[in-house]
């Protein structure tokens, strides 16, 4: 029997789903698992990672075997991706020594950074990474370990990231992809691709890191281990894997320069494709997953954990109606923010209720409801709240200009595409086209064709068109411009003059 499938796996924030795809793209099986992030203190996000990375992986596996009825002889490879990049201490046995430290929501290390800031310098580390650090940088939190748990960081045999560690518990080699490297600044040269050994005294041994490879690139085979515990097949080629929003980009179809991903996830992240490493002060910028590509990237803190909060905290009419199994929550929810106007009445929020990534870096930032009054409703809220990440990529979209960087083609994927008004809503206030794919698996698919292409059955990335075709092009009313004006000219004031009660709230709270 002739092998045709490639499995890829996407550990998220807050589910985990996977697919087996022919190589023509049809996907024969899929399963997603749902799981809880935990937050110990203000500010700390965490992940165990075998009662959720692992154990998401294994039930994934095991029910897709199970739908497809495939022999696991019949699968290819393996892709995987996760959120990151994260950092999770393992010892000398593969056995993780904490949880793991997730990406840029988790904010801990930020005296961290300002320490490696001063010992290094802020233009060292952006000469040999491509950008300053932030809360999304890994290795100030490496170094939080050193300085707060030194039982940990003296039994740490390594330090992965969380597709790292999928791919430790499948082969039993610690690796990780070039893209995802780039995020444990300070600690890797973007240019010459490798970890600097002359940093090692200010947050690591570079022999606690593991080998990386481009992210296509096969780095090991499944263990007899391995096999017992997932039901696949002992020797199943293994690719290095990325980080989610990679993958995500991938899965979009991102293939030619100036093509961007956007991923409406709990989160926004952003990539685009560019032909160099390009320089940038408030964004970040990296290797991409094979050679010779780059990426210039940037990303908001809350995006679906926005609605999630509001869709819990408030939505109670809307989850009894998806209990009593009428309609799906978030698609009332859509309904409510439909019956309220552009510019939500004159309500204006700000996203930042975990803090904020690009373009403000602003770990202290806070969310907040700026101009409430007795008329407003549920509606007004929840509009306003969509109206503010949009905001957001507005913000971002307008300092990218200014850095003389501009997509050429924008695609939308991730749960929040489903909204529709949502990303009607962006492309009004940002003045931009967006396409959404037809498929909407997510980084899994594009973790599927990364492990074909790793296995010789594509020559390359670019070939994932083959995969990918657009279903919606939405793009601006050239008549809601001036409707937004005014709240995003708030929008932006709103920050600026709050930010110093902000960050003595935060520092009250710490």
């Amino acid at each position: 029997m002739a092998n045709k499938f490639v499995l890829g796996v996407d550990i998220g924030t807050f589910s985990s789903k996977g697919v087996l795809v022919e190589l023509e793209g049809t996907i024969a099986a899929s399963h997603v698992v749902e799981h809880s992030m935990s937050q110990p203190k203000s500010g700390w996000f965490e992940h165990d990672a075998d009662g959720v990375w692992w154990h998401d992986f294994v039930e994934i596996t095991r029910n897709i075997l199970e739908k497809s009825k495939v022999d696991p002889s019949q699968i290819l490879s393996i892709g995987t991706s996760a959120i990151g990049s994260c950092v999770l201490p393992i010892d000398v046995n593969g056995n993780p020594l904490r949880p793991g430290i997730l990406y840029g929501i988790d904010t801990r290390a930020m005296e961290e950074v300002e320490y490696l800031n001063k010992v290094i310098g802020k233009s060292e580390i952006f000469s040999h990474g491509g950008s300053y650090l932030s809360s999304q940088a890994s290795g100030p939190k490496v170094l939080w370990i050193r300085n707060h748990e030194p039982d940990v960081y003296n039994n740490a045999r390594w330090f992965l990231t969380s597709e790292a560690y999928l791919v430790f518990r499948l082969t039993g080699k610690a690796t990780i992809d070039i893209y995802t490297a780039g995020g444990y600044a300070p600690m890797f040269d973007v240019n010459k691709l490798r970890w600097i050994k002359e940093l090692e005294q200010y947050v690591t041994e570079v022999e606690r890191l593991p080998d990386f490879y481009w992210s296509h690139e096969v780095v090991g085979h499944v263990t007899e281990q391995a096999a017992r515990e997932t039901g696949l097949a002992v020797g199943t080629p293994v690719i290095a894997g990325t980080t989610d929003a990679a993958a995500e980009a991938v899965s979009a179809g991102v293939s030619e320069i100036g093509d961007m991903m956007m991923m409406f996830g709990s989160s926004i992240f952003f990539i685009m494709k560019t032909a160099e490493l390009i320089r940038t002060e408030k964004f970040w910028s990296s290797n991409f997953l094979d050679t010779g590509s780059f990426a210039f990237l940037g990303g908001m803190s809350t995006s679906g954990s926005l609605t999630r909060w509001f869709r819990d905290q408030f939505g109670q009419p809307e989850l009894a109606m998806q209990e009593a199994g009428i309609e799906n929550a978030y698609a009332l929810l859509a309904q409510l923010a439909a019956a309220s106007p552009r510019g939500s009445n004159g309500l204006v929020a700000l996203p930042y209720f975990e803090g904020e990534r690009t373009p403000i870096h602003d770990p202290k930032a806070k969310g907040v409801l700026f101009g409430l009054s007795i008329k407003h409703t549920r509606a007004d809220v929840y509009r306003a709240i969509l109206e503010s990440v949009a905001f957001g990529i507005r913000h971002n979209v307008e300092l990218m200009d200014a850095e003389g960087v501009r997509a050429k083609r924008i695609i939308a994927v991730g749960g929040g595409t489903k909204n529709l008004l949502w990303i009607q809503i962006v492309s009004d206030i940002t003045g931009m086209s967006m396409g959404i794919p037809e498929q909407q698996i997510g980084a899994s698919y594009g973790d599927a064709f990364m492990a074909a292409v790793g296995v010789g059955k594509f020559d390359n990335l670019r070939q994932i068109n083959q995969w990918v075709k657009i279903k919606h092009e939405i793009h601006p009313d050239p008549d809601a411009a001036d409707d937004y004006a005014l709240n995003y000219q708030i929008f932006r004031d709103l920050y600026t003059h709050t930010a110093p009660l902000m960050h003595a709230l935060s520092d009250a709270q710490r």
